[in-house]
């Protein structure tokens, strides 16, 4: 039973003994750091029920706590605030129990699976800034999700067709001269993006010229030679034209190879890519299934509805009455696809905030369908990321790029390192790695700290400070207990849980407290969908070694008890700074 349930228990029992009342759930906080304790019970809640004040009833909840209860040592009240202080033998027990835990924060298998979709780019263009939002989001959550006993499946569906395709085909059949990654030295998925850049500019330039003949824009903008011949290649392509597959194949076969040295060098992997190419046909029979069912229904025009007006949405087009699909027939057809692949109990997609109608939509076709899996299925919704010169936009070739994002921020890296003055002895290729491990650090910890669902503003200088809230400050923390750890080694030094009589240092004791957060925190986050709360939970944890490492001496404590049990709980702390950090997809350097 952990420390929560004996309080929570003992508070329960408190309140039956001394008001005579069946307490309900017993909910306890995190005492404020102004005030002595470590626990604390709320007490108005039971002022009506046994007409006593606030403060009364802390107190005589207070002092039966600390005459019955095996866990604590003295109490406080503060207006209707309880404030509990555990004593020491209960927090050198909870110690004994994680230092003996070589599962701590992982769960055992709940028997239930997930897929996670996430990525899911466009090969007309490179990866960029919002990608890798995206990307360390649903890589981020995979762990999570393990870690809490879920069997996870990561996948990705690639969008491979359609117009904004064409429109990279087209400019460079028109336009590259035979360019190719090889000859140009630029990778595929750059080249194709390049492409889509020389699109736009063309395309702009047709659309004032025939508005300078006097075309309306909107006339313009559908007449315009370029626009009309990217259809063409669509229709060309659908049906299976030999010269323009072969052209759609080479250049989707440049974007893969991009795409794969990108995820490779931000640590991204997945066990299963579904490509809309091979998927975009899927879901006619589904609505075929729905008009027998009278899901759907039919207009004049023989396109097919469904009215969703009962869910609070509206009436929603499902196929067209040329009998072609549009992006929900699609979805409807690759989730029954994905389901029948992997059978989950539960399907995540992580797709920014922009498409959160097009999900409520889907979900409430699926239910309405009788899906068996409808209910497992969640959008994970996320806002945008800005920067500081403003919103990124690719046709216009104003997104930051992701790999040059990611090289820059090695650069940044290495020159912040070197400015400390403070890895002179190491190798070149354990400095580069160094510098590799705090780039990606400093941009994961960046992307993930922020709720998922708020649209943030990304600060490349800001995230990769030494000091601040940022993934380097808690990797440097890391390091700086691993040097401690090889320190005790060569002192021949061993790290040991001291006797019962042992006094504590409140910084141990805190650190303590500290340290038994983190499966309640690895839960919360898998629950919430939320990597953010391990994030914070990682520099909380790193900041409280830093207050403990500034208060205590560790290897020059005259009790040698002392010295081992700080030893003892430095090596857990890395280890469990290590675990979060990974689960955020973040790599520690054991030296900085």
């Amino acid at each position: 039973m952990t420390i929560e349930a004996i309080l929570k228990e003992d508070i329960q029992k408190a309140i039956q003994t001394n008001f005579e009342i069946a307490a309900d759930e017993i909910l306890l906080q995190p005492t404020k750091k102004e005030f002595e304790g470590f626990y604390t019970f709320v007490t108005f809640t039971l002022t009506k029920t046994t007409r006593r004040s606030p403060v009364e009833i802390g107190q005589i909840i207070g002092n039966y706590l600390k005459e019955n209860s095996r866990i604590v040592e003295s109490f406080n009240v503060v207006q209707g605030f309880l404030n509990i202080s555990l004593k020491d033998t209960t927090w050198l027990d909870l110690f004994g129990e994680i230092i003996a835990d070589g599962s701590f924060g992982t769960f055992p298998s709940n028997g239930q699976s997930v897929m996670v979709e996430f990525s899911s780019p466009n090969t007309n263009k490179p990866l960029h800034l919002g990608h890798l939002r995206n990307n360390f989001l649903g890589d981020s959550l995979s762990k999570i999700l393990k870690a809490s006993g879920f069997d996870v499946v990561k996948t990705c569906l690639v969008n491979d067709r359609g117009i904004h395709i064409c429109k990279s085909m087209l400019a460079y059949r028109e336009l590259g001269g035979g360019e190719t990654p090889e000859s140009s030295g630029i990778k595929g998925d750059h080249l194709a993006g390049k492409y889509y850049v020389k699109f736009d500019v063309e395309y702009k330039k047709q659309i004032a010229e025939l508005v300078a003949q006097g075309m309306s824009d909107e006339d313009a903008a559908k007449k315009a030679p370029w626009i009309l011949e990217a259809q063409r290649l669509l229709l060309l392509w659908e049906k299976g034209d030999a010269e323009t597959v072969a052209l759609w194949q080479k250049m989707n076969n440049w974007v893969y190879q991009g795409f794969s040295e990108t995820y490779n060098k931000i640590g991204v992997n997945f066990d299963k890519t579904y490509y809309e190419s091979n998927t975009y046909l899927l879901g006619k029979d589904i609505i075929e299934e729905g008009l027998k069912q009278n899901v759907f229904f039919k207009k004049e025009d023989n396109s097919v509805w469904i009215d969703l007006t009962e869910e609070g949405l509206d009436e929603k087009l499902v196929l067209r009455g040329d009998g072609t699909s549009v992006y929900i027939t699609q979805d409807l057809g690759t989730t029954e696809l994905k389901n029948s692949d992997f059978h989950n109990d539960r399907y995540l997609w992580v797709v920014g905030n922009e498409q959160d109608y097009h999900f409520k939509v889907l979900f409430a076709i699926l239910k309405r369908l009788g899906r068996p899996y409808a209910d497992g299925c969640f959008h994970i919704s996320y806002g945008m990321v800005d920067l500081p010169s403003g919103k990124m936009k690719s046709r216009e070739g104003t997104v930051v790029d992701a790999d040059d994002l990611v090289d820059q921020m090695v650069k940044t890296a290495e020159s912040r390192t070197q400015e400390l003055g403070k890895i002179d002895d190491f190798a070149s290729d354990e400095a580069r790695k160094l510098y590799n491990q705090l780039a990606l650090g400093a941009l994961k910890y960046f992307l993930l700290k922020v709720d998922p669902k708020k649209r943030m503003l990304f600060n490349p200088e800001e995230s990769i400070d030494f000091q601040g809230h940022t993934g380097p400050f808690i990797q440097y923390t890391y390091a700086r207990i691993r040097s401690i750890a090889r320190k005790a080694e060569q002192a021949g030094i061993a790290a040991v849980v001291p006797p019962a009589t042992y006094q504590m240092h409140q910084a141990e004791r805190e650190l303590v407290f500290a340290l038994a957060q983190y499966p309640t925190k690895v839960m919360a986050a898998a629950n919430e969908f939320a990597p953010s709360i391990v994030s914070l939970y990682a520099f909380e944890l790193a900041k409280v070694y830093n207050q403990f490492y500034a208060e205590v001496s560790i290897f020059s404590d005259p009790n040698p008890e002392a010295v081992q049990f700080r030893i003892a709980l430095s090596s857990v702390v890395s280890e469990t700074i290590r675990k979060a950090l990974g689960l955020l997809g973040i790599e520690v350097p054991e030296r900085m």
